[in-house]
C-alpha cells in the first residue's frame, strides 16, 4: 500500500508540474521552479516567527506569498531593469534565499528549523503523514489530497485560460493586437507555478519538483509539434517516470526521488535520440507560430 501512495503522489505532482512546464519550456523560463523553491525560505521562516508554529498551513501561506513575490521581482527586473530573464531569476532567488538563511541563523537557532527541513521533503515519507479525523478515521496521506487539489486547480486554470495562455506564449504581439494582456496572463501563470511548487516540495522534495517541471515538458517538446498533444504527452511521461522511478529505487535500494528524476532523464534521452532530426515545436517564423496557435486551439 505504501508503494501505491508514493506512486500516486508522485504522479499527481508530476502531471501538475508537467502541464505548467510546457508553458515554461516554450517561454524559456524552465528554471523558475528552482528559483521559487529557494526564494520561499524567508516566507517560511517569517510564517514560523509570526505563528510560532511549524504547522504546514502557515508555512505554505508564507511560502506561497514569497513565491508570488519572487515571480513579481523577476519580471520587474526583466522589464524595468532590462535584465535577461536568466539573470533576473539568478539575482532574485539568490537574494531571497540569502535573506532566508540569515533569518534562520539569527532567529531560529534554538528551534528545529533549517534549510533542509523546510526546503527538501522526501517522497518516501508520504505514507507516514496521514490525515486522521477526530473520530479516528484514517483518510490516507495528506500529500495525496494536497497534490490532488493542486492538480484540479491547474487543470481548471489551463482549461479556462487555454486560448489566452497559448497566444501569449507563442505570439505576444498577436495577443496585444487581440486585446489580451500578456502581463496579466504572465503573472497568472507564474502564480500557478508558485502554488504548485510550494505545495509540492514539502512532500516530494524541491529537487524532484524542479525535475518534474522540466523533464516531462522537455520530453514532450521533442516528440510533437502540436501543443495540445504536448500537454498530454507531458502528463503521461510524468506518470511513467513516477512508476519507473519507484521500482528503480526499490531495485537499487536507493533514493526514490533521485530514481524518479533519473528515470525522467532516461526517458528524455530516449526521446532525444528518437526525435533529433524532427522539427521543433517552436519556430522563430511568426507565420509558423500562428499556424501552431490555429492547430492547437
Amino acid at each position: 500500500m505504501n508503494a501505491f501512495w508514493i506512486i500516486l503522489t508522485g504522479s499527481l505532482v508530476a502531471i501538475s508540474c508537467g502541464l505548467l512546464g510546457c508553458y515554461l519550456v516554450l517561454r524559456k523560463m524552465t528554471m523558475i521552479g528552482d528559483a521559487i523553491s529557494h526564494s520561499v525560505l524567508p516566507g517560511i521562516v517569517l510564517a514560523f516567527l509570526i505563528s510560532g508554529s511549524r504547522d504546514s498551513i502557515p508555512m505554505l501561506i508564507g511560502a506561497g506569498l514569497l513565491g508570488v513575490l519572487s515571480t513579481f521581482l523577476i519580471e520587474f527586473f526583466h522589464r524595468k531593469g532590462k535584465l535577461q530573464t536568466d539573470a533576473s531569476i539568478g539575482v532574485t532567488f539568490t537574494w531571497l534565499f540569502a535573506i532566508g538563511v540569515i533569518l534562520v541563523s539569527s532567529y531560529t537557532g534554538q528551534v528545529d528549523i533549517d534549510q533542509d527541513c523546510v526546503l527538501y521533503g522526501e517522497i518516501a515519507y508520504v505514507p507516514l503523514d496521514l490525515w486522521i479525523t477526530e473520530n479516528g478515521i484514517n483518510l490516507g496521506p495528506r500529500s495525496v489530497y494536497i497534490s490532488g487539489t493542486v492538480l484540479l486547480i491547474i487543470i481548471t486554470f489551463i482549461w479556462l485560460g487555454y486560448k489566452e495562455l497559448l497566444i501569449t506564449t507563442f505570439d505576444p504581439a498577436l495577443s496585444v493586437a487581440l486585446g489580451i494582456s500578456t502581463t496579466i496572463w504572465h503573472y497568472l501563470l507564474m502564480g500557478a507555478v508558485s502554488i504548485t511548487t510550494v505545495a509540492s516540495f514539502e512532500s516530494v522534495g524541491a529537487i524532484l519538483v524542479v525535475a518534474l517541471l522540466v523533464t516531462p515538458a522537455s520530453t514532450a517538446y521533442l516528440l510533437t509539434n502540436n501543443f495540445r498533444k504536448m500537454l498530454y504527452i507531458s502528463a503521461f511521461v510524468g506518470v511513467l517516470l513516477s512508476f519507473g522511478g519507484y521500482y528503480l529505487a526499490v531495485w537499487l535500494n536507493g533514493s526514490i526521488a533521485g530514481a524518479m528524476a533519473t528515470t525522467g532523464g532516461i526517458i528524455f534521452g530516449l526521446a532525444f535520440i528518437y526525435s533529433k532530426n524532427k522539427q521543433r515545436i517552436l519556430q522563430t517564423n511568426p507565420t509558423t507560430a500562428s499556424d501552431q496557435i490555429n492547430r492547437s486551439i
